[in-house]
């Protein structure tokens, strides 16, 4: 089990360990009851994770003396809602649940960003552990404290930045994860090679084959590289105020295309919409190389994730949901572009115009 330090400044309590390995579950049950005392801990998965592992991680705490229940709600983004969360707090309280109480949020990035919204708000905030299950959470969501759910203009509209006390990444939960599932998790990853890592994305243009068939010897050193890389960038800017801003490559339009779909477009089928959006940006205003835009689009297809907007998107009708997106100043939309591939920077005051021409390309 390999071990990474988040080490916010001047916030040791803050701080946390991710700790990332294969068949860890018996290990991670043993870490918590040492390192992560409560009264009560209450794991609060989706129903798919919660029957696929819910029972064996219950057992586990169990087994070391801990106290421990389990709350679980549908699955899927469309319940990233205000009204899951009160559902959740209602449950809490049934339990009997209060300020000693431990959170642990089993299952992907609605699962975390659900519960870790709940945790810092409950009680007016309680403890919470990320376990996430898909690769997605593995690589980004379950790291930096980002917490939040959907409202009907948009994507994450409320939320706060509450970190967890603890990240376990197990590589054994992805052997049941669906192919378009890993797929969604490909797109966080190709993001980090774009932004920051040259030789990750090498490794993805050359091993793909591999890489989709699962095999350890590379799936191992992404997770474990892309935690690196979140972890460095998060803590230097944990709020998101300056450098941070750079892991939404491709999210600004990726998040609009969610929303428009009603979310039959998934996160990651967004994120990499995104970023194919972004590096033609790039190109056009004379920033990018073709030939590296090409690269990212030829990477992109090769992880199985879409290439093309559906033609029914009114590029008229995207524009007014880029305008909530909520990293936005005032009235100029911020895309995360690119100058070279491992070199982002933030533009802003885009043309309209040239995201809707940019927009009505990638419908063709």
């Amino acid at each position: 089990m390999r071990s990474i330090k988040v080490n916010l400044d001047k916030k040791v309590l803050s701080s946390y360990e991710i700790r990332i390995g294969k068949d860890i579950i018996d290990r991670m049950a043993l870490i918590i009851a040492k390192n992560h005392k409560a009264g009560r801990y209450v794991v609060i998965a989706d129903n798919c994770v919660g029957s696929l592992y819910g029972q064996k991680l219950l057992s586990s705490l169990k087994d070391v003396g801990l106290n421990v229940h389990v709350i679980e709600f549908p699955a899927g983004e469309a319940s990233k809602n205000i009204n899951t969360v009160l559902d959740i707090a209602e449950k809490l309280l049934k339990l009997e649940a209060d300020r000693e109480t431990c959170l642990i949020a089993l299952g992907g990035g609605v699962v975390g960003d659900i519960v870790g919204f709940v945790a810092s708000i409950f009680m007016r905030c309680v403890p919470y552990i990320q376990i996430p299950t898909t690769l997605i959470a593995q690589v980004d969501s379950s790291i930096g404290g980002k917490t939040g759910v959907d409202l009907p203009h948009g994507k994450n509209l409320l939320g706060t930045f509450y970190q967890p006390c603890a990240v376990f990444a197990d590589l054994s939960f992805l052997e049941t994860l669906p192919e378009k599932e890993f797929n969604n998790g490909l797109a966080e990853i190709i993001k980090y090679g774009a932004i920051d890592d040259e030789k990750m994305f090498h490794t993805l243009e050359n091993h793909m084959d591999a890489i989709k068939l699962k095999d350890p010897k590379y799936l191992l050193g992404l997770v474990e590289n892309c935690c690196q890389i979140k972890k460095s960038i998060v803590e230097i800017d944990e709020k998101e105020q300056g450098l941070r801003r750079i892991l939404n490559f491709g999210h600004t339009l990726g998040h609009a295309l969610e929303t428009i779909s009603q979310y039959t477009i998934t996160h990651g089928e967004g994120v990499a919409l995104g970023m194919i959006a972004a590096a033609r940006l790039s190109e056009k205003m004379g920033y990018l190389e073709g030939n590296e835009t090409k690269r990212i689009e030829a990477l992109i297809l090769s992880a199985g994730l879409p290439g093309k907007i559906p033609k029914s998107f009114a590029g008229d009708s995207i524009i007014p949901l880029l305008r909530m997106d909520k990293k936005k100043k005032g009235d100029i939309i911020h895309f995360v572009l690119l100058k070279k591939i491992g070199m982002p920077f933030i533009g802003g005051n885009i043309e309209p115009k040239l995201i809707t021409t940019v927009i009505e390309e990638m419908k063709k």
